[in-house]
């Protein structure tokens, strides 16, 4: 059974890892549409886009949901629209490097806060630091665009623990599907005033489409899937793998070269993330939790 548990977790990290690079494909897809939309636009897409795939295909019982279920669903509607708009307005004011390295505090104060040994603290730390030397962020006195980091920082925190208590209590992706679906509806007035005022072209829209089905079906349905498996403080250091990608993908597809210290990092990350990987396939596995219906979860 342990053996069982611990497998179902090394396919958890795969499917984070390919969710990773989906999310930074997604995101270098919708920066190709922000001159004709701008970001808010790239983001009210991107949740419209996500609403139109995950609800007709999932279908969610949303009028069988019960108060105790509803209320994390909400909160993460609320929380898809807060984590993206406040990301891509610091990156608009205080750069990509800076805005990035403040939003991973989020996950990382998480993955502190779970960790049971000095050994897992030490690899969230060193994840830390291997984003610092990826994202190389300047000193920046703009401390709207600060604040705007730290809230994407806290908003993504807040996407972990959410997306695993709606995992917990409901089953499937209907949670996931449901919260993209009220998110979507929140931006619906946002897009079409964007999209009235700016008309985009066929290739925006194709740009904007990529955005919403690689950076937000792909994470959303993963996410939820992998934090029935693994605990948030293994999540949050295995979500120092974004970086990573986004370098890779900067570089490979943008033409953007790595220096020695952006190599220096990504050894960093993957050097933290195989040690505690590691570490937590030698300890007990948590007990899956079941779905809402009694069996058990993907």
């Amino acid at each position: 059974m342990d053996n069982t548990l611990t497998a179902g977790r090394g396919r958890a990290g795969a499917i984070l890892v390919a969710s990773a690079l989906s999310n930074q494909l997604g995101a270098a897809s919708g920066s190709l549409a922000f001159p004709a939309i701008g970001p808010v636009g790239v983001v009210a897409a991107r949740q419209l886009i996500a609403a139109a795939v995950l609800l007709p295909v999932v279908r969610p019982r949303i009028f069988s949901f019960t108060r105790h279920q509803w209320w994390p669903v909400l909160l993460l509607a609320l929380v898809f629209g807060t984590m993206n708009l406040s990301l891509y307005a610091a990156v608009e004011r205080i750069g990509l490097g800076l805005a990035v390295t403040l939003e991973f505090l989020g996950p990382l104060a998480l993955a502190l806060i779970g960790s049971r040994t000095k050994v897992s603290a030490a690899c969230a730390l060193l994840a830390a630091a291997g984003v610092v030397a990826i994202t190389q962020p300047e000193a920046s006195t703009d401390y709207v665009g600060i604040g705007l980091a730290l809230v994407a920082a806290c908003s993504w925190a807040a996407y972990i623990l959410l997306n695993r208590t709606v995992g917990k209590r409901i089953p499937g992706i209907q949670g996931t599907a449901a919260a993209t679906g009220l998110s979507a509806a929140l931006f619906l007035p946002v897009g079409l005033v964007t999209f009235i005022n700016h008309p985009p072209d066929a290739f925006t829209v194709l740009c904007a489409a990529g955005a919403g089905v690689l950076a937000s079906v792909v994470p959303y349905v993963a996410d939820v899937i992998t934090l029935r498996r693994i605990p948030t403080s293994l999540f949050g250091v295995l979500m120092s793998i974004n970086p990573v990608f986004a370098a890779l993908v900067g570089a490979l597809a943008l033409g953007e070269a790595l220096g020695i210290v952006q190599w220096a990092g990504i050894f960093l990350i993957a050097a933290a993330n195989a040690a505690l990987t590691a570490g937590a396939g030698r300890r007990p596995p948590v007990p899956q939790m079941p779905a809402a219906n009694g069996t058990p979860t993907l």
